[in-house]
């Protein structure tokens, strides 16, 4: 997965924790359409084990 693909998914996962979700989405939508047969499977693979990302509390600052 190209680093690109995977800051964003990343930031997707911060901003969803943050109740952001539609900036969420803007954010990791274009990357994932973007990508070719087999980054959209390491996507997937990523998505799958780091669901946990997206739903877990934010870190208090």
């Amino acid at each position: 997965m190209r680093p690109s693909t995977l800051r964003a998914l990343q930031r997707a996962a911060e901003l969803t924790r943050n109740n952001r979700f539609v900036e969420a989405m803007a954010t990791a939508e274009p990357v994932i359409l973007a990508a070719d047969p087999d980054e959209s499977q390491e996507i997937a693979r990523w998505l799958t084990e780091h669901a946990d990302d997206f739903v877990r509390e934010p870190k208090e600052r």
